[in-house]
């Protein structure tokens, strides 16, 4: 009892100082692994020093600073939940001892026996957005955590920016505005509009998945998930650039088949407009082949 109190202390003063307990392997072995504890851990694995070239380690890290920050000063904080963190160059023999080859890595260590398959927190799938990483917590502890973010006027100042530029130029423009009527102009803004959506962009919104994934071992990086349940940032700006390909080819073919200019010159454009669209389809149907395994082609 001496023992698990002095444990609880140390713990509750570390948290007091920093809402994310930075961790070596002593300090892990013997306030995660070793009984008695009483006490639920998330432990952060990563590695967030500059020559390790994480990106999505510092980008999972901010998320997980929000959610410890929005646990740390709620009302109901208390001593059955701490957040750690582990970094790779301050507890290799942690990594090998887990037997964990990639980093970010989000665990829970339950206060009593050994962390289960659903204690390890399925990253690629879900993304490590603060909210749903707060989800699969009260999953695995009970403890419900209302994630409260700083604010953020970025958005307020952009849309403030936007609305100026479009006043300052219908100023400008006020005697001649026919080009509000123009008709390519709005089909443009419009395919813009369809290109995001399409590609994925509120899915990357919503779940804030990673840009791409480096693996630790070999350095190949992929920008393609290999699951239909999940994506890249990468992967929805491939997608989008694809879609905007495919759609010139079939303007172009259009606009061959309509027009009235000379006759070589549209069966050049024709020519074109189909290659894109044979090319850049075949590209995308790849694609969908890798990730929807098993899809009956």
């Amino acid at each position: 009892q001496n023992l698990l109190a002095e444990k609880v202390e140390q713990m509750m003063e570390w948290s007091s100082r920093r809402s994310v307990i930075r961790m070596n392997g002593d300090k892990f072995r013997r306030f995660v692994k070793a009984p008695p504890r009483n006490y639920s851990v998330i432990v952060m694995f990563t590695a967030l020093q500059p020559q390790r070239q994480c990106s999505v380690c510092r980008q999972a890290n901010e998320e997980y600073q929000v959610l410890a920050n929005s646990w740390r000063y709620s009302s109901a904080f208390s001593n059955k939940l701490f957040f750690t963190i582990v970094d790779y160059d301050e507890g290799a023999d942690v990594f090998q001892q887990l037997n964990m080859n990639s980093a970010p890595t989000f665990m829970h260590f339950p206060p009593k026996g050994k962390p289960k398959r659903a204690d390890t927190f399925d990253l690629q799938r879900i993304g490590f957005a603060a909210e749903q990483l707060a989800k699969w917590i009260a999953d695995r502890t009970d403890v419900h955590i209302r994630v409260f973010r700083p604010p953020n006027y970025s958005g307020t100042i952009a849309l403030a920016l936007l609305v100026s530029l479009v006043g300052g130029l219908l100023y400008l423009r006020r005697n001649n505005l026919e080009f509000i009527y123009n008709k390519t102009g709005w089909a443009m803004a419009a395919l813009c509009v369809v290109f995001a959506m399409t590609s994925g962009q509120m899915w990357n919104h919503i779940r804030g998945p990673p840009y791409a994934h480096k693996n630790p071992q070999n350095g190949q990086v992929s920008y393609i998930h290999g699951s239909s349940q999940a994506q890249f940032v990468a992967e929805s700006h491939i997608i989008l650039l694809l879609n905007a390909a495919i759609t010139m080819g079939m303007v172009l073919l259009n606009e061959a088949a309509t027009s009235k200019g000379d006759v070589g010159k549209r069966r050049i454009i024709c020519l074109v407009g189909l290659g894109l669209v044979v090319f850049f389809f075949s590209f995308l149907l790849s694609i969908f082949r890798s990730k929807y395994h098993g899809y009956p082609y």
